[in-house]
């Protein structure tokens, strides 16, 4: 007897309660592969419709959180200490769009993978000068005229996310110039004549609840089918389409699950994400996302590229972790760039190896002069989605443009806990929320040359008694 002949029931058919037990497991497990491969879009699309329902759509929206992102805004790790600026275009709907970019403007355009279409700013074609950038929709064929920054993107849809940096005021940073530059943005179809552009709206973000995460029930699903109808075929590459089909979500055809599909497709919602946490809690056996022999600080990227590219293969549990606490990759956070990059490292646990807890008090040490030509900066999150744990303060951030205590070398101490410890001066002191496991980022703009050569690093964060 064959041995796939023996193993498979002694060559007969599987009793029928039994087949469909395993058609219904092999459902759950293409709706889980689904799930992970498709969250960042899913990532983004949430940030889009969120945004829509509270400040209005079309390509001259532009957001702006003037006063600076706070708890509030329900959104994948937030920067609070630079002003945002972010945009959803659709190129579908409108054509050939041009975008001109401010100067020294920290930005991106990708599609709504999140692969990124160019950098903007020191980092893209512009070297921080502004300039017109023009997006072009997938299969786009007709001219491209001279004197743009001309790129095609992948899907219809494309997320503008521009950074400007604050100046620093008497009493901490001042959004004030960093939003007037932002205001300086203006976004118009490439073939509309000028009386027909709409004039740009910038309204403010700041000081509203805005949900602008990606969904935890079926909704997931619907949304997902929606955005499959509506882009092009080439967005998906076909082994990812089948996977899609496998549990009825193909284009242009109706998405109908039967009462049991929709059970499984719920189920599957509801356990990737645990699935996802359960990689970043357990860490990647082969050690690539630690910063440091010596310290806890990761990197989210693993040290592969802005697209999760690893030495011959695409880090899909890696791009998957990312997406679930973060959004927006490019080139210029994983380069290493002198004097203009960006860099992220973050901890979520304690020098002895232990996961940060909010009900706790802890210190970290940052050595003097942080290699940040721009700025320097440290976040606390919520390690489930990367949302900024809401407290009295609001802003659980603490950056170089505030009056920070320093110490008599010039280093520098932050406190995270849920009362201010007695030691510890106000303005070097994050809250944090009684029960509920954090993470630390430590943010450096215009990362200097100590960051990469380590000559300089941030202590780990110590649990104080």
């Amino acid at each position: 007897m064959p041995p796939l002949l023996k193993q498979l029931n002694n060559g007969n058919w599987l009793p029928q309660n039994e087949a469909e037990a395993l058609r219904d497991e092999l459902f759950y497990q293409r709706a889980i592969h689904a799930y992970m491969t498709m969250q960042p879009a899913l990532n983004v699309i949430g940030m889009r419709d969120g945004s829509e329902a509270a400040f209005g759509k079309g390509y001259n929206v532009l957001p702006i959180w003037k006063d600076r992102m706070d708890a509030r805004a329900w959104v994948p790790t937030p920067n609070a200490d630079v002003v945002y600026s972010m945009s959803y275009l659709d190129l579908k709907e409108t054509g050939p769009l041009v975008v001109a970019a401010p100067p020294n403007v920290i930005g991106m355009f990708t599609d709504f993978f999140q692969r990124t279409i160019t950098d903007v700013g020191a980092i893209g074609p512009d070297r921080a000068r502004g300039g017109l950038y023009l997006l072009l929709p997938p299969g786009y064929e007709g001219e491209i005229p001279q004197g743009y920054f001309a790129f095609k993107s992948s899907t219809y849809n494309v997320f503008l996310f521009f950074r400007t940096v604050m100046a620093k005021g008497d009493n901490g940073p001042d959004p004030k110039p960093a939003v007037a530059l932002a205001e300086h943005t203006r976004i118009y179809p490439l073939w509309a004549v000028e009386r027909d552009v709409k004039p740009m709206q910038f309204p403010n973000g700041s000081g509203k609840r805005v949900n602008m995460m990606y969904p935890v029930d079926n909704t997931y699903w619907t949304k997902l089918k929606a955005f499959v109808d509506y882009e092009p075929v080439s967005a998906i590459d076909p082994e990812l389409r089948g996977v899609l089909a496998s549990i009825g979500i193909i284009k242009g055809q109706p998405f109908n699950p039967s009462a049991k599909q929709q059970e499984l497709l719920k189920k599957a919602v509801e356990t990737a994400p645990k699935m996802i946490l359960a990689n970043r809690q357990l860490g990647r056996p082969d050690g690539r996302t630690k910063y440091y022999t010596d310290r806890q600080y990761e990197n989210t990227w693993a040290g592969g590229t802005a697209e999760w590219l690893q030495d011959g293969y695409l880090d899909i549990d890696q791009r998957a972790s990312y997406f679930q606490f973060a959004y927006s990759s490019a080139s210029a956070m994983v380069m290493r760039t002198l004097g203009a990059g960006s860099k992220y490292p973050f901890t979520a646990r304690d020098a002895k190896g232990d996961f940060l807890d909010g009900s706790n008090t802890y210190k970290m040490h940052l050595p003097p002069n942080p290699p940040a030509a721009l700025f320097w900066a440290v976040t606390a999150y919520n390690v489930t989605d990367g949302t900024m744990p809401e407290t009295a303060q609001l802003l659980p951030s603490i950056n170089g443009f505030n009056k920070v205590a320093t110490n008599s070398d010039g280093s520098i101490d932050i406190w995270f806990a849920p009362q201010k410890p007695a030691n510890a001066p106000e303005s070097n002191w994050i809250q944090t929320v009684n029960g509920r496991n954090f993470l630390a980022a430590l943010r450096l703009y215009g990362t200097g040359v100590e960051f990469f050569d380590q000559t300089w690093k941030p202590d780990d964060v110590v649990k104080m008694n």
